[in-house]
C-alpha cells in the first residue's frame, strides 16, 4: 500500500521530520516500511497495516505541533514500541485467550518508568499498571488514594504522546445535601461545583492556561455524566469520577460509550454514597458482572494507599471504626 500525507507548512514539516529527518528514519526502520519526504509531502509505502499505523503516528505528531506543545522526549520510540507490543499481543491472541489475566503483557521500559515515577504505594502501582494494560478499568478506594489524579495524569500523557485525541472527564451531578434548584445561576453554573474536582486535578497536571487551551480546542471535555448519552467516543481517554453515585442504568450507558482506540477508567469510593438509600449504585452493581471479562481490570485501593495529608488516613480509620463500633488505630 502507498499513501501520501501533505503537511500544512514548512515549520510543521521540520517539527515532524526531526533533526536531519531522524523521526522519519526511526519510523522507516521501526516499522520496516518506505518513508520519503519532499516538498512538504510524506509518502509511505509497505504493508497496509503498518502504513496505516505510520500514518496515524505522523498525524498525531502534527496534532502535537498544532496544539503548540513540544514533542516529548522519546516520543517516536515510545509509539513504535507500543505498536510492536500491540502487534505481538494480537498475534498471540488465539493462544492466550481464556482467563482475564491471560494477556498480562510485559510493560515497556518507558511504561515501567512511568509506574515508578507516579506510584507512591503498592496499590497505586497496581492501579497504574492496570490502566496501562487494559481498556476498561474500575477502581474503588477511599479519599486520597489518587484514583482521579493518577487517571488524569496517565490520560494527559496519552494526549501528549498522541495515543488519544480527546480526554473526557465526567461526574454524576448528584445532589449531596443541597438541591440544584436552589443554587444560583443557569444550569452550567449549577453543575460546575460538581465538576470542580476534575478541573483541580487537570490544573495540577497541566496548569490552568494549558487546560483552558485544550478545552477551547475541544481536546478536553469536562461534563456531567448525563451529557455522555448517545455518544460513541473513539480514540479517547474517558474518566468517570465518583462512580459510586451512578445508578445501574447510568453505568451501563456510560460503559457502552467506549469506542475504538479508547480507554475508560471508572472510579469511586463505595463508603461515600449520595444516592437515595434504596438506590443500588451502578459501580457496585457492575463489579460481579465485569470481573471475568478479558480486557477489564478491577482495582481496590486501601487506607495504606492514601497519599494526602497524614490526618486523612486517620480520619478514614475513625469513620470505619465508628461504623464497626471499634477503636481506630493510633488513638
Amino acid at each position: 500500500m502507498e499513501l501520501a500525507i501533505e503537511l500544512a507548512s514548512q515549520e510543521e514539516a521540520l517539527f515532524i521530520f526531526g533533526a536531519g529527518d531522524a523521526h522519519l528514519r526511526q519510523i522507516r526502520d521501526g516499522l520496516d516500511i518506505q518513508v520519503a519526504a519532499r516538498n512538504g509531502v510524506i509518502r509511505i509505502e509497505g504493508d497496509e497495516g503498518l502504513v496505516r499505523r505510520a500514518e496515524q503516528l505522523l498525524k498525531d505528531m502534527a496534532e502535537v505541533y498544532r496544539a503548540g506543545d513540544p514533542l516529548p522526549d522519546l516520543y517516536v520510540e515510545s509509539r513504535l514500541a507500543r505498536i510492536k507490543a500491540d502487534d505481538e499481543r494480537e498475534k498471540g491472541g488465539a493462544e492466550e485467550s481464556g482467563s482475564p489475566d491471560a494477556k498480562q503483557r510485559k510493560l515497556t521500559p518507558q511504561e515501567r518508568a512511568t509506574v515508578r515515577s507516579l506510584a507512591r504505594s503498592k496499590g497505586q502501582e497496581g492501579y497504574i499498571e492496570a490502566i496501562i494494560r487494559n481498556e476498561l478499568i474500575f477502581c474503588i478506594g477511599p479519599a486520597g488514594t489518587g484514583k482521579t489524579y493518577l487517571a488524569v495524569r496517565l490520560a494527559v500523557d496519552g494526549l501528549r504522546s498522541g495515543d488519544y485525541q480527546k480526554l473526557i472527564l465526567c461526574r454524576p451531578a448528584v445532589e449531596a445535601g443541597e438541591k440544584l434548584g436552589f443554587l444560583p445561576g443557569d444550569f452550567q453554573a449549577k453543575v460546575n461545583p460538581y465538576l470542580q474536582p476534575l478541573y483541580d486535578a487537570l490544573n495540577d497536571v497541566l496548569g490552568m492556561e494549558q487546560v483552558k487551551r485544550y478545552i477551547e480546542r475541544e481536546i478536553i471535555e469536562i461534563i456531567p455524566l448525563a451529557y455522555m448519552r448517545g455518544r460513541t467516543l473513539n480514540n479517547a481517554f474517558i474518566i468517570l469520577d465518583e462512580g459510586q453515585n451512578t445508578t445501574a442504568s447510568q453505568m451501563k450507558m456510560f460503559l457502552t460509550r467506549l469506542g475504538m482506540g479508547s480507554k475508560v477508567v471508572a472510579n469511586g469510593d463505595v463508603t461515600q454514597f449520595d444516592l437515595p438509600e434504596e438506590q443500588l449504585s451502578g459501580l457496585v452493581h457492575a463489579a460481579p458482572l465485569m470481573k471475568d471479562i478479558h480486557g477489564i481490570a478491577w482495582v481496590e485501593l486501601e487506607k495504606m494507599d492514601i497519599v494526602r495529608h497524614p490526618l486523612v488516613k486517620k480520619i478514614v480509620e475513625a469513620y470505619e471504626a465508628a461504623e464497626n463500633n471499634s477503636t481506630p488505630k493510633g488513638q
